[in-house]
């Protein structure tokens, strides 16, 4: 279970796991932050932000890892993508219905700060440059869910999971052998495919020597045999 504190764990001045946008705050604006959040733990599997509830706060990650996935019909998700520390997240909810219109859940323990909307948004108006970066934030989000719908509709089941599985090298990991934070089912809900489609290209990819995989990690033997499975979709 999720544990709260009824005080912040760290102050926001000089907090090593404060997003980069907050580094653009005074240190006025960053106490009324202080003074308007509140820190909670996550267990691994457990959901930070639930899709369709009331938007109260916005969230940065100071550390773990979550995913971000939106709710399909029939109990189908499809994972944007795997949030690192030290991201802020806020989404469209904030100026247009004050809702969350995707589902955040813990991939590993993690340790969230929830900031008060409404003090965010004063702040908004207030500091101008803090204003800009969060919306240049919120563009290049928006502008990875295009990019990322192309592939999905354009691209085949191999190209699909390369692209998964470069996404897990170059934006998360940095490295050819890492945990698998994600189950095969969740892998084919990052590359938009049935589970038994999944498990069949990542058998494939196996056989040909690209990966090797067991239940806590996963092992990149040819990337550049990746890209290019990615290259022709």
């Amino acid at each position: 279970m999720a544990e709260f504190f009824e005080k912040p764990l760290k102050q926001c001045v000089g907090c090593q796991c404060m997003s980069q946008l907050f580094c653009l705050l005074n240190p006025q604006e960053l106490q009324l932050v202080d003074a308007n959040k509140i820190n909670v733990n996550f267990r691994a599997g457990e959901t930070i932000k639930k899709q369709g509830t009331f938007m109260t706060h916005v969230l940065s990650i100071n550390s773990g890892l979550a995913k971000l996935y939106l709710e399909g019909i029939e109990g189908r998700s499809a994972i944007l993508r795997i949030v690192k520390p030290t991201s802020f997240i806020g989404g469209p909810g904030i100026y247009f219905d004050q809702r969350h219109h995707f589902t955040i859940t813990a991939l590993r323990d993690a340790s969230v700060c929830f900031i008060n909307l409404q003090v965010f948004k004063d702040i908004l108006r207030m500091n101008q440059a803090f204003a800009e970066e969060f919306l240049k934030d919120f563009s290049r989000d928006v502008l990875t869910v295009y990019n990322r719908l192309i592939y999905l509709t354009q691209k085949q089941m191999p190209g699909r999971m390369a692209d998964a599985i470069i996404y897990l090298h170059d934006e998360i990991f940095q490295q050819l052998k890492f945990p698998m934070i994600l189950s095969r089912f969740e892998l084919s809900e990052l590359s938009a495919m049935s589970r038994e489609s999944a498990v069949k290209v990542l058998r494939d990819f196996q056989k040909d020597g690209l990966l090797r995989i067991s239940d806590h990690e996963m092992e990149i033997l040819d990337l550049d045999a990746l890209r290019t499975i990615s290259r022709i979709g």
